[in-house]
Parts: structure tokens; sequence; C-alpha cells
């Protein structure tokens, strides 16, 4: 599908790509990952024929149609977001609008020459076998259930692309490149602006999806989820491991390990050599094994060029002041925007041991929640309580442009910096990859992701013992994450995450609040304990819904008085009865779509544990003097991790065999 040969690019005085290569083929889902700078975007551009080579060729199969999904996506304003899907139909669009017209005509022929609308019917006919034949029957159906998956509620489907913010036109965007079906999906950042419920519905049309997927993510659990190799920009080069991002992560500190022995033994090699040459050089009867060494010494070479650490930010929270147990706490709260109430009667806690992550469907409420907790709003009507000592840090997910753009950044630390806290400017701001003339940067000039830390950066100059953070991972890559994910494990405050990366929650929450129809529901435990509980419910659901309900017997005869949903199928309406079998269809989706996941990651953890063993069995391994002490806590810790997703399938499995065993 796509050939890249000796690609050089540069872009001003940095070199992005220095002779890379790269094969994708037909039905592959490519990750490509790689640092913020490094030049993922610009690949994409090339890719797309958006932008050219300096040098190198890039080949995309000719009869491929290539779809790519920019951060700066264009639509029409002038459409209704379902006209915008559809729109991306092409030919059977057009078809449909010709049927339109011709109808048109004919309803108003009755009164033309009957040969004239003999030809009109004949060309209705032939227009009308088209148009069933590319499937234009389905097409809506097909764009509605894309626009329902990327989160969108039917009563928006007529509402102009015009009137809807920015976040929404990405995934109209990304639901009209969909709906498109091109050979090659090109994504950079699909999951941008999506909640958690639509990216799993976009992993799951991206694992069944008919062509080849090649995207650009910063979430880990998409790429484990999608993915069948990924790709990393190192240097300059595009290298390519097989598997999903877990496994790339073990076969790249493999290979690191593997390059550093190798060194190590080239290093003692050559002191060997040169310790026998400046030890025999003088000595006559030794000349011919001291020119044998030299020979050696040059064939060994000097040493590597070091390879370059990758640089992450060093974050770590200031310890918090000690506060009292509760530090904000919700009572009776209502509100509403407008005529429009959101929250009746909340009432919520926070304490200072608490990890949250405020979950929920776009426009349910979670940044508002926020927002009451932080103090930021207030609420129409009950009370928000500040507990003792309580200093409390509010991250909101457009926080870099709260910077002043004509303020160079270390002015926008000093700004915030607490008098006599010790702390200098330029070393926080180091912690944050802003050295050198960094610093003395305008905020105009920054790029997203350094915009991003400057702002964590400015949240970090004085402690907080609550740090409410809304989606505070935008524009930050993958190592990025990882290191913040680490600092809010070993924060001793107490946090509230609204974010739609999944991993970073899996990692911190120790408790779930999710916010959906109004409600707010407080799940104590982690985000896989809460996954569970949902999982179950619906199933309960499902099976509550497919199960014939008991009757009661009354006076005068038999009558049934259980609700709509819980009837016999023998008195449902055939609507019930099709909206029950819809449930209990749902249900089984989800729960194979549990099984399968389960599956992919055990095997996932198979693999590594495999190749920590065969490192154990080699005995070159103790020969290079690798940490053998570490390699066994690593075999220990992934024969856990496999001992327990060995125990989840098997309860799941036994769930779904319980499903769809005969009645």
């Amino acid at each position: 599908m796509i050939t890249v040969t000796n690609l050089w690019k540069a872009f001003g005085p940095q070199d992005l790509f220095t002779g890379a290569n790269l094969h994708v083929g037909a039905r592959e889902r490519v990750a490509l990952v790689g640092p913020n700078g490094s030049g993922k975007t610009t690949l994409f551009e090339m890719l797309s024929g958006a932008d050219a080579p300096d040098r190198g060729e890039i080949r995309v199969i000719k009869q491929a149609v290539v779809g790519y999904l920019r951060q700066d996506a264009g639509v029409d304003p002038g459409r209704t977001l379902l006209e915008e899907v559809l729109s991306g139909a092409g030919d059977v669009t057009e078809a449909a609008r010709k049927l339109a017209v011709l109808e048109a005509e004919l309803a108003d022929s009755d009164d033309a020459d009957p040969e004239e609308r003999n030809r009109l019917i004949a060309e209705h006919a032939e227009l009308h076998d088209r148009f069933a034949s590319l499937e234009g029957y389905t097409i809506e159906y097909e764009a509605k259930a894309i626009l329902s998956g990327l989160g969108f509620r039917e009563e928006e489907f007529g509402k102009p692309v015009g009137d809807i913010s920015g976040g929404q036109i990405m995934r109209v965007a990304l639901a009209k490149l969909l709906f498109s079906g091109p050979d090659l999906l090109l994504l950079d950042e699909p999951t941008n602006h999506l909640d958690l419920d639509a990216v799993e519905w976009l992993e799951r049309f991206l694992a069944s999806y008919r062509g080849s997927v090649f995207f650009i993510s910063h979430d880990r659990e998409l790429i484990n989820h999608i993915a069948t190799r990924v790709v990393e920009i190192d240097r300059g080069d595009l290298v390519s491991f097989k598997g999903d991002y877990d496994v790339y992560l073990t076969q790249r500190a493999l290979i690191e390990s593997q390059a550093e022995a190798a060194e190590r033994n080239r290093a003692r090699q050559a002191a060997q050599a040169q310790e026998f040459i400046d030890r025999f050089r003088a000595k006559a009867t030794k000349a011919r094994q001291v020119q044998s060494r030299i020979k050696a010494l040059e064939r060994i070479g000097g040493p590597e060029p070091s390879r370059p650490a990758r640089k992450t930010m060093g974050l770590t929270f200031p310890a918090p002041p000690r506060a009292g147990k509760v530090l904000i706490e919700l009572a009776g709260v209502s509100f509403g925007y407008g005529e429009t109430p959101l929250y009746a009667g909340v009432d919520l806690a926070l304490e200072r041991s608490q990890k949250v992550a405020i979950v929920g469907p776009n426009g349910a409420g979670k940044t508002t929640l926020l927002k009451l907790l932080a103090g930021v709003l207030e609420p129409d009507e009950g009370t928000r309580t500040v507990g003792h000592n309580a200093e409390v840090a509010y991250f909101t997910q457009h926080q870099d442009e709260a910077l002043v753009a004509t303020n160079r950044a270390l002015e926008e630390i000093t700004a915030v910096l607490p008098a006599g806290s010790g702390v200098r400017p330029g070393d926080l701001l180091g912690r944050f990859l802003f050295s050198g003339d960094d610093t003395n940067k305008r905020v105009g000039v920054l790029s997203g992701g350094e915009r991003q830390r400057l702002a964590l950066a400015k949240l970090l100059a004085a402690p907080r013992n609550a740090l409410l953070l809304d989606e505070p991972t935008n524009h930050l890559d993958i190592a990025s994450r990882e290191v913040l994910e680490q600092a809010l494990l070993d924060y001793q405050g107490a946090v509230v995450l609204i974010t739609h990366d999944r991993h970073l929650i899996r990692s911190v929450a120790n408790r779930i609040i999710e916010v959906r129809d109004g409600k707010v529901t407080a799940h104590e435990g982690t985000y896989a304990d809460y996954l569970a509980r949902r999982e179950q419910a619906e199933l309960t659901a499902g099976r509550t819904a497919a199960a014939p309900p008991p009757k009661t017997k009354q006076p005068g005869g038999e009558r049934d008085d259980a609700p709509a949903g819980e009837r016999s199928p023998s008195t449902q309406t055939a609507a019930e009865r099709r909206k029950a079998s819809a449930a209990a269809r749902e249900s089984l989706r989800r729960l194979q779509h549990s099984v399968g996941r389960i599956e992919r990651e055990l095997e996932a953890a198979s693999a590594d544990l495999a190749a920590i063993t065969a490192r154990l069995s080699d005995p070159d391994v103790y020969a290079s003097g690798a940490d053998v002490a570490q390699l066994v806590e690593d075999y220990e810790r992934q024969a856990e991790k496999v001992r327990r997703l060995e125990a989840a399938w098997e309860e799941a499995a036994g769930r779904l065999e319980a499903e769809t065993a005969p009645a």
C-alpha cells in the first residue's frame, strides 16, 4: 500500500528524516510513534501529497484512495451534520441527488407529453437500479450509526455544522472520513475530542476496517488494541516493531540492552588490544603480534556514538500542606445553564487520599462538575464547602490559553512563584524541557506541547493539596504522559482528573465518578473495577430484557402487570420485542469484545514472558554482565500479569459460554 524509500526531509535546521525506509501492506494497522517534534505529522503530510520530501521517494498504490484526517479538518458549515457525513459517499450522494431531481420532475409531469414522461420513467428506473447497486438505500443508516458511535445524539444530526464547537467539527470530519471508506486511512490523533465510549467504539470500528490504517496516537490502549505493528521515528529513521505498544517497548528495551552489551564487549576488546600494544611496542620479538593487535584495533574501531537520551519531563509535585480529611464537599448541589438543568441534589466529597477520575459522555457535564468542585462555578442550589487548610489548584483543558502571548516563558513562571519559595524559575522550567534560550522564548511562538508544559510548570509553582485537572495530557507525547502518570501516583494530595487517556485512568484512579443523564454516581475502586461492574450490569439488563417475566394472578382472570421491557414475548409489542432483542445482542457483543480484548492482552503478555524466559536461558546474557536480578524481577512480575489475565479470561469466557448456550 505504502512504500517509502531513502526519505530525507528537513524542517529548518532540524533533519527529521535521513534516508528512512518503510513499507505498509494491505490490511495492516500501523501506529506511528515518536516524541513531539520528531516529524510524525510531517510524514503524514508527505504521504497524503500535501508536502514533498527533500529527497527520496514516497509511493502509494496508484489505484488506492487515501483518506487523511488532519488536525485542522475542513468541513462545509452550511451543511447539516448528516449531510456533511453523507457527502463523503461520492458517487452515491450524486446518484441520490439526481434521483431526487427525477422524482420531482416526474411529480410535475402528469400533463407532459407521454413520450417525454416515459423517457423520465425509464431514466428513473435506470438510476434507481444504479442507486440500489451502490447500496444507496443503506448509506443514511450507516452514516447515522457512525455519528452515533462518535457520540452525537440523533436530534443533533440536523444541526448545521457552522453551529457546533471545534471539537465537534473534528468528530464530524472523522465520521465523514470513516464513512467514505478509503483504501488507506491516515489518522492524526483520531481520539482527540472523543469521550471514552466513543474511543471504545472507534477501536471496534478500526479493528474490523477493510483497509489499511496508519495512525498517530498518544493513547497507549488504542495502540495496544488496534496496532499490528508500531513504527518509531528514531534519529531520522523509521524503525518497525511487529506487535502492539507493549511488545514494542519490550523489543526496544531488548535492542538497546543488546547494543549496550555489544559496546561494552567492543570496548573491552579494544582496551585489551591497546594494553598489549602499549606493553610490547618496544620489543622486537613481539613486533608481529603488536602489528596484529594494531590491525585488530583498527577493525574494532572507536566507540559507537552515544545514543541521545530521550528528553522527558522531570515532573515531581511538591509536598502539599497538611489538610483535614475532607478537602471539598458539595451538598445538595443543583446547577444548570439558563433553562437547561444539568444537575439536581448532588452530594459529593473529595478526601485527601483520593485519586478520582470523572468519566462520562461528551456533553454530560464532566467539566461543569469539575468547575463546581473548583469553585469556578457557583451552584444554583446547595453548598460548596472547602475543608480545613485545603489548597486547590484547577487546571483547565485550555489552560495554555491563559498564558500571555507576549510574555517570555521565564516571566510566566516568575510571576506565580510565591515569595521566599526558594524555587529558581530556570530550574523549574528545566524540569519541563525548557533550557538555554528556550526559557526566553515568547509564549506566542511556542508549540502546543510547549505551551501545555509551561502551563503544567505554573501549576507546580506552589504546593497544593488538591489538584483538579481537566485533560492535562493534551499535546503531551507518550513519554511525557508516563512522567505525569508517575508524578500523580507519587503525589501525596488528592486528584480529580478528566481525561480520555484510559491508561492514565487505569494507573492513577482509585475512585471513579460517572456523569451520565444528569446523575453523578461514585464508584469505589479502580477503573477496571468500574468497567467490570458496568459490564455486569449491562449483562444483567440484557438477560432481564430477554427473559420471560412472571405473570401475576388477579381476580377475574390472569393479567400481566410487568413493565413493557419485562413482559413475556407473547404480550410484548413487536417494537418492544425488537428493543429487547437489540439489548440482548448489544450485551452479547460487549461480552465478546471483552473476551477478545483479554485474549489480545494475554497473548502479548505471554509473548513478553517467553522473551524474558529466553533471555534467562541464554548463557550469553550472564557472560555479558546483564542485570540478572532485574531480569528475574521482570519475569516474576510478567508471570503474575499472565496469571491475572488467564483468570480474567476464564471468568469472561465462562460467562460468554453461558450466554451463548442453547436454552
